[in-house]
């Protein structure tokens, strides 16, 4: 799938699979995963977002259905927040985005990118681990980076 950089090129099957994907698959983890983080521990539920799902810094559209996808995954980790703060309020619940990363995906889209900016997967991982383990319960429902700076929603 490529993303639409014109209206014209929106295709309501592309559109589907980006939000089976990128939004409705995260939620049905977090639901088979809710039994689990009812407890007394501290827990942490953390989506994969992208900024392109920030409708806030949304400054160049295109990206419909990956854009539309990732702000739906936004406003499922946002309600989750809020769910388990009266189910299970030791869980932390969070959207990351893990900045832009060296993968086959990201490969036609890079040239944009600043040196530097791009980062190895391991990198990436390394980092958001890094931000997994500074969180505190006043972080859930946030929209975070991977260098721990919140993204409007």
């Amino acid at each position: 799938m490529r993303p639409e950089k014109r209206l014209e090129d929106v295709d309501p099957t592309q559109l589907e699979r980006s939000f089976e994907v990128n939004a409705v698959g995260p939620l049905l983890v977090a639901r088979h995963f809710v039994s689990m983080l009812c407890h007394d521990e501290a827990a942490v539920l953390v989506n994969l977002s992208a900024r392109v799902g920030s409708i806030g810094d949304n400054r160049i559209g295109g990206w419909y259905g990956y854009r539309a996808s990732k702000a739906a995954l936004n406003m499922f980790t946002r309600t989750l927040a809020i769910e388990f703060r009266r189910r299970a309020p030791n869980v932390t619940c969070v959207a990351l985005h893990p900045g832009t990363v060296s993968t086959d995906l990201s490969a036609p889209f890079r040239r944009g990118v600043a040196p530097g900016r791009v980062l190895a997967a391991r990198d990436a991982a390394e980092k958001l681990i890094q931000v997994i383990r500074s969180l505190a319960l006043e972080d859930t429902g946030s929209f975070l980076d991977w260098t721990r700076k919140p993204i409007p929603w």
